[in-house]
């Protein structure tokens, strides 16, 4: 068994790192080879990227595994909380990894399709090259459709944070609205695609605040300790008797 300050930690570690790997895979990697609507400019970009596509996978795998194992260290730092919720945030967790996992064989497959000269002597440079931005189409839609989850995880997460005393409570109350933003920013980028790209990098910014806050929480400080309650308190309240003398 390990106590709250060190699951703490340890959650720390492991959330940083989900923070890291996925900051390269969605944030350095898939700029550098994906752009919209243009299939030979992809392909062109993949080609040319082809070993950071192949690291960018790799961390993309990684990024989901970790992201499993620090939503089990908090479940065991919180389940005391409330168990329901508690196995509500695992569940989210394991479905945005899963769908991570299945994202990185679309990218992995436009790797193949762009550098395997077999599919341009099928389809054609052109057919290749527009199958490459299919695939990568879908590794990037389905990366949105991840977020759902990896946005709804925080509100959980959030109200686990607020009700354990473990966090301070505005904390807590960071991460339900960073799970909102993440919302927000979804059905924007499907349904009004134009005001998406205009508000994305703006709403976004109290979740980064939310999760960078809980990242540094939980490294820094770990948890809130509890004191322990004066042994006095936990006795019947004797005050208005007299001692006993003899």
């Amino acid at each position: 068994m390990s106590s709250p300050k060190r699951l703490a930690r340890i959650a720390g570690v492991l959330y940083l790192l989900v923070g890291v790997l996925g900051g390269f895979a969605q944030g350095f990697v898939e700029p550098k080879m994906y752009v919209v609507g243009d299939a030979a400019a992809t392909a062109g970009n993949v080609v040319a990227n082809a070993e950071l596509v192949r690291i960018g996978v790799v961390a993309d795998l990684f990024d989901a595994t970790i992201f499993v194992f620090l939503a089990l260290t908090l479940y065991a730092l919180l389940k005391h909380v409330h168990t329901s919720v508690a196995r509500a945030m695992l569940v989210l967790v394991a479905i945005s990894a899963t769908i991570e996992c299945l994202n990185s064989v679309f990218e992995f497959a436009g790797l193949r399709v762009a550098t395997d000269s077999a599919y341009e002597a099928a389809f054609g440079a052109a057919g290749s090259n527009a199958l490459v931005l299919l695939l990568l189409d879908t590794q990037h839609y389905g990366l949105l459709i991840a977020q759902i989850f990896f946005g709804l995880w925080l509100a959980p997460l959030g109200y686990l944070a607020y009700r354990s005393g473990l966090f301070p409570k505005a904390l807590g109350v960071g991460l339900i609205v960073g799970a909102v933003c993440y919302i927000v920013d979804l059905l924007t980028a499907f349904l009004v695609p134009g005001l998406g790209q205009k508000i994305h990098g703006y709403v976004v910014i109290p979740s980064a605040i939310a999760e960078i806050s809980m990242v540094g929480y939980l490294l820094v400080v770990g948890v809130k300790l509890v004191k322990p309650a004066n042994i006095q308190n936990r006795l019947v309240d004797l005050r208005g008797f007299e001692p006993l003398t003899s």
